[in-house]
């Protein structure tokens, strides 16, 4: 259900695989990415984690790496080891924050290391660096864009990027 104020996610929104034990956690960053326009799916442990990896084929997997039935850094290595899911980011989102943790998450396949306690607002960052840029739906030529965003900024009272770099120059 999408909260007031939300993005419904569309269709070619990119998936994200959250995995993680704890349903608290689990909770937290799939309403914050739901709200935020992804679709997002869910795993509890490892196993389950390359299941849904293999059948969703996700974008991003957010993968904690101390989990039940199998870790996450195994986790990791079978995504990586297998070529259907071999180049789907794998993000370590995890309370093991130590150095030699990180590196060893790298080493098993993960693409980026993320250490807790994360907010999810600095996730969704970590997530879209590793996203391709989105394509432009709209068909008015970039120039026109700028031109109508000046005149709705002076429009509004506000300073247009031209005149506040005028300004800056003084």
């Amino acid at each position: 259900m999408r909260k007031p104020g939300g993005r419904r996610a569309t269709a070619d929104a990119p998936l994200v695989l959250v995995v993680d034990d704890f349903e608290d956690n689990r909770a937290m960053y799939v309403e914050y990415l739901e709200f935020q326009g992804f679709r997002v799916a869910e795993a509890v442990n490892g196993e389950e984690a390359v299941a849904r990896t293999k059948a969703l084929h996700p974008a991003v997997v957010v993968m904690d790496l101390s989990l039940p039935v199998m870790d996450g850094w195994e986790a990791t290595r079978r995504i990586k080891a297998d070529p259907t899911t071999a180049k789907i980011c794998v993000i370590a989102l995890t309370g093991h924050a130590e150095p030699a943790h990180a590196k060893k998450a790298l080493d098993a396949g993960c693409d980026d290391f993320v250490p807790k306690p994360c907010l999810p607002e600095n996730l969704l960052a970590r997530i879209r660096q590793h996203l391709p840029p989105a394509p432009e739906t709209s068909r008015e030529p970039s120039a026109a864009r700028g031109a109508r965003k000046q005149r709705g900024s002076r429009e509004r009272g506000l300073p247009s990027d031209s005149s506040r770099n005028e300004k800056g120059k003084k």
